[in-house]
């Protein structure tokens, strides 16, 4: 096994035991759905209760974005609750709302986490050790992730006039609403509000892939099989991702009525 497939499964695990978290806690509820029954009044009650705003979700600065948080730490802007179609963004509001995540704050410790796992496995040794291999990996890091975000968020959506926002479904079984979840990697919506291939994720991914691999990253790994290696983890890392945002509300939710639950009344 060489070093860069060491590094990707080294992320792939983080990834899956954060994913396996999301599942302990969504899992029950949404699985164990009880059969289907015509709602009272009180479960009408319940269920406006649901689709109304978080109160920890903050209105976003940009209209037709968001400005939830993944595990109320990571940027999550693309992702829309409860929406139906909406005016498509301009240029400026793809490029702003992808800037807005790219170099939001958080990024900063979870870079950082990243390139510590790199660096305890000396992946892309070509990098080196100490201080200096580990501000290299940062960088690296750094890079990668803001130019994969800006060519599958920004650039490529404005090219091709696509959607880069994600419309979670919130309807349905477990197993529907992951089938969904991650087709979405396949198919999204242009700016007519019309489904087609996912152009922008595939081109913008390759593109990303290419760009790093051959400009900043050790020349050893300067290959097309590295670069399509690279361009496969990006991809699977975003499907990931769509997955963990169908799931998050749900889990947000719960937190937050365990939260108020717990609170005692002043």
């Amino acid at each position: 096994m060489d070093v860069t497939d060491r590094r990707r499964q080294s992320l792939h695990s983080l990834l899956v035991r954060l994913i396996a978290g999301l599942l302990l806690a969504a899992f029950p509820a949404l699985a164990q759905q009880p059969p289907t029954a015509a709602p009272s009044s009180q479960d009408q009650s319940k269920a406006q209760d649901k689709e109304s705003p978080d109160p920890k979700v903050e209105p976003s600065p940009q209209a037709g974005t968001s400005n939830d948080r993944l595990f109320y730490t990571l940027p999550n802007f693309l992702t829309l609750e409860n929406a139906g179609h909406l005016p498509p963004l301009t240029t400026g509001q793809k490029f702003k709302v992808v800037a807005r995540g790219a170099f939001d704050y958080m990024e900063v410790p979870w870079y950082g986490a990243l390139s510590g796992i790199s660096q305890a496995e000396n992946s892309e040794p070509g990098y080196g050790q100490g201080a200096a291999g580990y501000g290299k990996r940062y960088a690296a890091a750094v890079a990668d992730g803001t130019i994969e975000n800006f060519m599958v968020g920004a650039v490529f959506p404005s090219l091709l006039r696509e959607d880069p926002r994600f419309y979670q479904s919130g309807q349905g079984t477990f197993w529907h609403r992951s089938g969904y979840s991650i087709s979405r990697i396949l198919i999204t919506r242009t700016d007519s509000g019309h489904n087609r291939f996912n152009f922008s994720e595939f081109l913008g991914s390759a593109l990303a892939a290419g760009i790093s691999t051959y400009s900043y990253h050790p020349n050893a790994d300067r290959t097309l099989s590295n670069t399509t290696k690279v361009w496969g983890t990006q991809v699977g890392y975003d499907t990931l991702t769509l997955f963990v945002k169908e799931f998050w509300p749900d889990v947000r939710r719960k937190l937050s009525h365990k939260h108020q639950l717990d609170t005692p009344a002043r």
